[in-house]
């Protein structure tokens, strides 16, 4: 489930080298360097090295106190039933075997835009959700989301075509070139969307998939409309492209 992230200084997802202010709600122009934490206090270690020091020497005393009475009880000191062994009390035998780890969502529920996504195996819910950041990673591949102003009026076509450039350069910088691999409507999330998929030569690498998914915007609701951006690594160190097909497929309205 996603998170409504605090206001505070977070990584940028334009930039991740810097730190952004988000509001609450949105992320505004302040930018600064990350900052590196200070070192601890030495006479704090010192001084937690001398509470251990003491409480370690209460604890032996305390044991001592306890065997001494233990083997004066053992030896029927005062008593006249003497006992030279404890009673065995049978139980359950050990086991090393950890908890099973807790299942891991099937879906990632995006409450800011209104959606929720497929997980495919292998990708994880980033920690926190909010708008112009990424939803889910895998190695090589990010899902992320642009919510647009209520008056944007453009029809979803519009919107795909005009993201996809910046959905490109955001994800991999400057692009050599492109190609158009996928462009069409579709009907997701219960509304009208329309998709734009590029295959993008880059200055390294095998270069990527790129894909920008505009949904029209909720008559009933105050929201925009919704582009959820794709960036797949392209080669064999980049996610299965089935994965983009399987969740662009599987977006559903929250109430759903």
């Amino acid at each position: 489930m996603s998170r409504t992230l605090p206001p505070g200084w977070y990584p940028d997802p334009d930039a991740p080298l810097l730190e952004r202010w988000w509001d609450g709600t949105a992320w505004a122009d302040h930018r600064r360097a990350p900052e590196a934490p200070g070192p601890p206090r030495a006479a704090g270690r010192a001084a937690g090295r001398a509470r251990a020091v003491a409480l370690t020497a209460c604890g032996i005393a305390l044991v001592a106190a306890l065997v001494s009475g233990a083997f004066a009880l053992a030896r029927g000191e005062g008593d006249d039933v003497v006992a030279d062994t404890a009673p065995t009390v049978a139980g359950p035998a050990p086991t090393s075997a950890s908890p099973a780890p807790a299942p891991a969502p099937s879906r990632l529920v995006d409450e800011l835009d209104g959606i929720s996504l497929p997980l495919p195996d292998g990708w994880v819910p980033s920690k926190y959700v909010t708008r112009d950041n990424v939803l889910m990673t895998t190695d090589g591949g990010r899902v992320f989301t642009r919510t647009l102003p209520a008056d944007s009026g453009s029809a979803p076509a519009a919107l795909a075509k005009k993201d996809i450039p910046r959905a490109a350069h955001t994800s991999y910088g400057r692009i050599r070139s492109h190609r158009v691999v996928r462009s069409e409507r579709v009907a997701v999330a219960g509304c009208a969307g329309y998709l734009v998929r590029w295959r993008v030569l880059t200055a390294r690498g095998p270069g990527a998939y790129v894909q920008s998914l505009a949904l029209a915007p909720d008559r009933d609701g105050p929201s925009g409309a919704v582009v959820v951006r794709f960036a797949f690594d392209a080669g064999p160190d980049g996610p299965p492209l089935a994965d983009m097909d399987r969740i662009t497929g599987g977006i559903r309205p929250v109430d759903r």
